[in-house]
């Protein structure tokens, strides 16, 4: 990743998609959204472990990142005597997209803003004109 935004936007983007350029998602986690999004019902960490083949700690941790970037949701499914477990789903697709452009807007504003305080700290100062003698 680059260290600053200049090699940033002078490199060509290394994300090819919008998990990884957005939020810097891991493999694992693309094969998780992936999954629950060709998966009709949503599924407890332990499905979605067994489905990947890997770790329930490794799936959980994968589930809590992609909960945190706002691409799953949680539900919660009560045990008829008693208890509860959760089960995740994708989120819909229009409300992420919805999100990331706002995210995107807001974040191209303060760069116009800080661009424009830092012209007006930093531009030259218009040369005064000699004080006229009379």
């Amino acid at each position: 990743m680059a260290n600053s935004m200049g090699e940033m936007l002078r490199q060509d983007m290394q994300c090819e998609g919008l998990l990884e350029c957005f939020h810097d998602l891991k493999e694992i986690d693309k094969d998780v959204f992936r999954l629950l999004n060709e998966t009709d019902d949503p599924l407890t960490v332990d499905e979605i472990a067994d489905e990947i083949d890997r770790e329930r700690s490794t799936a959980y941790r994968s589930v809590q990142r992609l909960l945190q970037t706002g691409f799953l949701q949680k539900e919660q499914v009560n045990y008829e005597q008693g208890g509860y477990y959760h089960v995740y789903r994708p989120r819909n697709a229009d409300e992420i997209s919805q999100e990331l452009q706002r995210m995107l807007n807001a974040w191209y504003a303060k760069m116009g803003q800080l661009i424009g305080e830092f012209n007006e700290k930093y531009a030259e100062e218009p040369p005064r004109s000699p004080p006229v003698e009379s």
